[in-house]
C-alpha cells in the first residue's frame, strides 16, 4: 500500500507565531505528534509520504502515487480538513481519517466523503482499521470504548519530519486528566485517569531525536503532564541522569495544572531536568467562575502566589485565559488584565468561552436549549463568538475580550510583561533553562529583533534598548528566552489586529469604537 498521510493547515491563530516563524526561518511552532504515531502504527511493509502541509505542502505528483490517503485533524484545522477529503473523493483516492476533530464530530467527516473513520486512539482503532483494509472493505468506521495502554505505543516516526523546519519537537509521556473542568473535551477524548508511558519508553524516544542530530527545545504535548505526579517523578528522576549524561541537548516545556505550585519536589525535579516554561490554564482570576465551570484546583490557594512559586523554581508561565463562563460579571476582562499585570505572564492567551463537542458544557447547554450550534462546525479559534446563549450580552463580552487583548499587546505594556517575567524567574544554576535556538535562527532573530523593534519602530526604541541592557546586566542566563519573547511580539502585534477584524465581522460592528444597545448585536440574549 503507498499510503500518502497529510496534516492539514492551520489557519493564523494566537498559537501559529506567523510572524515570528518568518523572523527565525522556521515554518512551524511544534510537529503533528499523533499521525507520525499512526504512521508507525502502519505496516512495516506500507510505503509511506508524509506531508505537514504547514511545512511542506504535498504535490501533484504525491496524489498521483497514493493509493490510500491518511487525515488526522484537530477542530481549528476543518477548513482544509474537509478541502483535502473532498479533492481525495475527486481524484478516487479513499481517504482515512483521525485525530480530535472527527472524533468528536464525526459525521461531518462523512458527508464530507471520508471513507475510513479511525476515531478514538490509533492504538486500538488502527488495527482495526487495517484488519478491514486486509478484508477488502471500502469503508469503515472503527471505534473503541477502551482506553489504550500507552506503555505500548510505538516511538514516533520522527524521522519524516523536516525538523530544521520546526521551533521545537514534540513528546508525549501522558494522556487523560484527573480533573473535572466543565468546558474541557481531554477528559471526554481521552478520560480522567491519567495513563503514562515508562520512563524508559520516554528516554527511548528522546534518544530517538537526540539520534537524528535535534537539538533544542522539545513540547511535551501532555494536556496535564502532572495528572499523575507519583510516575512524572519517577520520568523526571530517571531523565535528569540521561541529561546531565548528554550535556543538557535539550530543554523542555509542557502543560500542567495550577496544583504544580504545591509540591516544591515536583517543580525542582522539573527545573533540573531542563524544563524552562510551563503552560497553565488559569482561566479567570474570578472565583465564582471557577466554581461554575469546576476548575476547582484552581481555588484552592491564591492564583497570584501559585504563579510567584512557579518562577521561583525556574519556570516561564504561560497562560490561558477565557471569558463567557454562566453568571460571568462585568469587567471580568479587566479583571484578567489586572492579573495579568501583576504576574507578569507574558502571552496571555485570552479566548472566548466556546462550547465544545461532548463535553459537559456543551451537554448542559444542549439540555438547555441554549446551543447555538449543534454539530459543532462554528467552533473555531479563540477569538470566535460564543456558540450558545450566554447570560449576559454577547457585545459585552465581545468588547471585554477585545479591550483586554488590545491592551495586553500594546507593544509597550507586551515588552514590561516580557522583561519583568524574566527577572522573576529563578533560573537553575547548572545549565542554560531557557528557550534554545540554533546558531544560525538565533543570529537571524536578533538581527531581526534589532531592525525591527531596535531601530525601525519608534514606539519599541527605547524601550528595546533599556531593557536588553538591564537584562544583560542583571540576569544574563535568560537572554534567550528574554528575545524569543520579545520576536514573538511581532506575531501578537499583528494578531490583535486580527482579532478585532474578526470580531467586527462577526458582529457587524467594531466593539471598541461603538457601544450599540443589546438590539443590535447578532446573537440576542433570552
Amino acid at each position: 500500500m503507498k499510503a500518502l498521510l497529510l496534516y492539514p493547515q492551520f489557519p493564523q491563530s494566537f498559537w501559529s507565531y506567523d510572524r515570528f516563524m518568518e523572523i527565525a526561518g522556521l515554518k512551524a511552532a511544534i510537529p503533528p505528534l499523533g499521525i507520525i504515531t499512526v504512521a508507525a502504527l502502519l505496516p512495516q511493509d506500507w510505503e509511506i509520504r508524509f506531508c505537514d502541509r504547514n511545512v511542506n505542502p504535498e504535490t501533484e505528483t504525491d496524489w498521483e502515487w497514493c493509493d490510500l490517503v491518511i487525515l488526522s485533524a484537530m477542530l481549528v484545522q476543518k477548513a482544509d480538513f474537509h478541502a483535502l477529503i473532498r479533492k481525495a473523493a475527486n481524484l478516487g483516492k479513499p481517504v482515512a481519517v483521525g485525530g480530535p476533530y472527527p472524533t468528536s464530530v464525526p459525521q461531518a467527516a462523512l458527508d464530507s466523503g471520508a471513507n475510513y473513520l479511525i476515531l478514538d486512539e490509533g492504538e486500538n482503532t488502527v488495527p482495526q482499521f487495517l484488519e478491514a483494509i486486509a478484508q477488502g472493505q471500502t469503508h469503515g468506521i472503527f471505534r473503541s470504548p477502551e482506553k489504550p495502554d500507552v506503555t505500548q505505543s510505538p516511538v514516533p516516526r520522527f524521522d519524516l519530519l523536516q525538523r530544521d523546519a520546526y521551533l521545537m519537537m514534540a513528546i508525549q509521556f501522558s494522556r487523560g486528566c484527573p480533573f473535572n473542568c466543565e468546558f474541557c473535551d481531554i477528559i471526554a477524548l481521552y478520560g480522567r485517569k491519567p495513563r503514562t508511558k515508562e520512563p524508559s519508553q520516554t528516554l527511548t524516544e528522546l534518544q530517538a531525536l537526540y539520534d537524528l542530530g535535534w537539538r533544542g527545545s522539545l513540547f511535551i504535548v501532555d494536556d496535564n503532564f502532572i495528572g499523575n505526579q507519583r510516575n512524572v517523578k519517577r520520568l523526571l528522576r530517571e531523565l535528569i541522569p540521561w541529561m546531565e549524561e548528554r550535556r543538557y541537548p535539550f530543554t523542555f516545556i509542557t502543560e500542567a495544572s495550577v496544583n504544580l505550585a504545591e509540591d516544591r519536589e515536583l517543580l525542582d525535579l522539573m527545573a533540573q531536568a531542563g524544563f524552562y516554561a510551563v503552560f497553565l490554564g488559569i482561566e479567570t482570576p474570578d472565583q465564582d467562575s471557577l466554581q461554575v465551570t469546576r476548575k476547582l484546583q484552581n481555588t484552592r490557594n491564591p492564583l497570584v502566589e501559585a504563579c510567584r512559586k512557579i518562577n521561583q523554581a525556574g519556570l516561564l508561565i504561560y497562560a490561558g485565559f477565557i471569558l463567557g463562563f454562566d453568571g460571568e460579571r462585568s469587567g471580568a476582562g479587566d479583571r484578567i488584565q489586572a492579573f495579568v499585570e501583576q504576574t507578569s505572564i507574558p502571552q496571555p492567551m485570552l479566548g472566548i468561552l466556546q462550547a465544545l463537542p461532548n463535553t459537559a458544557l456543551w451537554n448542559r447547554l444542549q439540555a438547555e436549549q441554549r446551543l447555538l450550534d449543534h454539530q459543532g462546525a462554528a467552533v473555531g479559534d479563540q477569538n470566535t463568538l460564543m456558540n450558545f446563549v450566554p447570560t449576559r450580552p454577547i457585545s459585552d463580552v465581545a468588547q471585554e475580550y477585545l479591550k483586554a487583548l488590545w491592551t495586553l499587546y500594546e507593544p509597550a505594556n507586551y515588552l514590561s510583561r516580557c522583561y519583568q517575567q524574566c527577572l522573576q524567574i529563578v533560573p537553575y544554576s547548572k545549565q542554560k533553562q531557557t528557550m534554545q535556538f540554533s546558531p544560525k535562527q538565533g543570529l537571524r532573530l536578533v538581527a531581526q529583533l534589532i531592525w525591527h523593534q531596535g531601530l525601525r519602530r519608534a514606539e519599541t526604541r527605547k524601550q528595546f534598548w533599556q531593557q536588553l541592557g538591564a537584562i544583560l546586566y542583571q540576569k544574563p542566563q535568560v537572554l534567550n528566552m528574554y528575545l524569543g519573547l520579545c520576536a514573538a511580539g511581532e506575531h501578537f502585534w499583528e494578531y490583535r489586529v486580527l482579532a478585532r477584524d474578526r470580531i467586527t465581522q462577526q458582529l457587524g460592528y467594531d466593539p471598541l469604537y461603538t457601544s450599540p444597545s443589546l438590539e443590535a448585536s447578532p446573537v440576542l440574549v433570552h
